[in-house]
Formats: C-alpha cells, sequence, structure tokens
C-alpha cells in the first residue's frame, strides 16, 4: 500500500448524453465499478472514496466497496461544476476530520480501461520527483499541425497552414489527457502557485491508444465496447 494515498472517483447522477452513465451497465457492471474494482486491486490506497450526489450511485459503490462519506451537495452537483472542485470539497471534509493525506488520486468514473500498472506508474515517478502531479495520457493518432477547422461558409481551414506540404515524420509528436487518473502531491500542491496541470508541474504517464477511449456521448459508449471485447479476446484486460 502506498503510504498516505487516497483515491477519489467523482460520480455525479446528472448525466444527460448518456443517461445514468456512471451505473449504466457495461458488460455485466455499472461502469463505476471498474474504477473502483481496479482502485481497490492496486493495493495502493487507504481509502478509495466515491463523491457523489445520487443515491443510487452512492449505494451500488458501497456494494463494489467504495466509501461514501456523504451525499455531495446540490451546488457542487451541477453541469459547471469541474472535477477540481469536487475533489477539494472531499479533501477539504477529510482534513476537517483530521484525515490528512499526502497523495490524492482522482480517478474517473468512466474508465474501463483502467489498468493498475499505470496507476502504480504514476504514483512512483511522482514520489521520486519534485513533481506535483502524474497523470494518464495518450499520443494523438494523427498530427495536430496538419488539423483543420471550419470555416463560417463550412469549408476547410487548417490551424497551421504552414506545414500543408510538410511529411507527417517530420512533425514534432502530440499528447492529450486520457481522462483516466490524475495523482496530486497535496503538500507540494498547496505551496505552488501554478494549478495548470498540463505544465512543466506533472509528469505524463504514456499509456497505449488501445487502452483510452472517453466515454461521453452514445458513439463513444459503442467504441468502448468494441474495444472492450477485442482486449478481451487479446487478455490485455
Amino acid at each position: 500500500m502506498a503510504k498516505n494515498a487516497i483515491a477519489i472517483i467523482p460520480a455525479r447522477g446528472g448525466s444527460k448524453r448518456i443517461p445514468r452513465k456512471n451505473i449504466k451497465e457495461f458488460f455485466s457492471k455499472p461502469l463505476i465499478a471498474y474504477s473502483i474494482e481496479t482502485a481497490l486491486d492496486s493495493k495502493l490506497f487507504e481509502k478509495v472514496i466515491v463523491s457523489t450526489d445520487d443515491e443510487e450511485i452512492a449505494k451500488i459503490a458501497a456494494e463494489y466497496g467504495a466509501e461514501v462519506p456523504f451525499l455531495r451537495p446540490s451546488e457542487l452537483s451541477d453541469d459547471f461544476t469541474g472535477t477540481v472542485d469536487v475533489v477539494n470539497h472531499m479533501v477539504e471534509y477529510l482534513e476537517s476530520r483530521g484525515e490528512s493525506y499526502e497523495y490524492i488520486c482522482t480517478i474517473y468514473a468512466t474508465a474501463p480501461f483502467l489498468q493498475k500498472k499505470y496507476l502504480l506508474q504514476g504514483y512512483e515517478k511522482l514520489k521520486k520527483s519534485d513533481a506535483i502531479n502524474a497523470f494518464s495520457s495518450t499520443t494523438m493518432p494523427f498530427p495536430i499541425q496538419r488539423t483543420f477547422k471550419l470555416d463560417a461558409q463550412g469549408r476547410s481551414e487548417m490551424f497551421t497552414p504552414e506545414h500543408y506540404m510538410s511529411r507527417s515524420q517530420d512533425l514534432e509528436e502530440a499528447y492529450q489527457d486520457a481522462g483516466q487518473f490524475y495523482w496530486t502531491n497535496r503538500k507540494r500542491e498547496k505551496k505552488s502557485t501554478n494549478k495548470v496541470v498540463f505544465s512543466n508541474i506533472s509528469i505524463p504517464i504514456i499509456l497505449p491508444r488501445h487502452l483510452v477511449q472517453d466515454i461521453d456521448t452514445l458513439e463513444d459508449w459503442i467504441r468502448a465496447e468494441f474495444m472492450y471485447e477485442a482486449l478481451k479476446k487479446a487478455k490485455e484486460i
């Protein structure tokens, strides 16, 4: 077990694009169960806590072994409340009760591809560094320098037209947030004025792209099902 570490899983009940997303069945289990089980199986955490405003989510989370100390207040459960606010609310609640933890790991409830070896890698790299954060990330599947947007007439317009003739292999590789976990060293975070995770205060933990899929829309959900089935057959899940 990691010394002085907890996991916090935010799970709001009011998902709009995929109703009841956090507890919707994904291969015979509620989606949130994958995050809870992987966190517990990692043996990294003194506690695995779910922050939710929803009684059904709280009940299911507890059934899978997470702690749910309270139902989140409504002012922290709308469409505009960020994950940082939710996590800070839980951390401050714990600290008010005399529970202080050095390492906080925020884990998304929609991460069925989460693997304990990457959680461990994030913790170990953060512990051995002077960084504040370590978070899941992956490579972009194509050069961002050759991407384009739509103009007012619906025509294409490159973001960086100077790279129209550039070869892909000559362009610098780009990375993106994988949306699975975010380790934070609480002591260092309190002392820092830099709050931008995607900066030099953070260590990206690079995941293979086949283990990364946002689940925000029904199209995402279907893609995640195909990916999970393929990974099961390849014995990677």
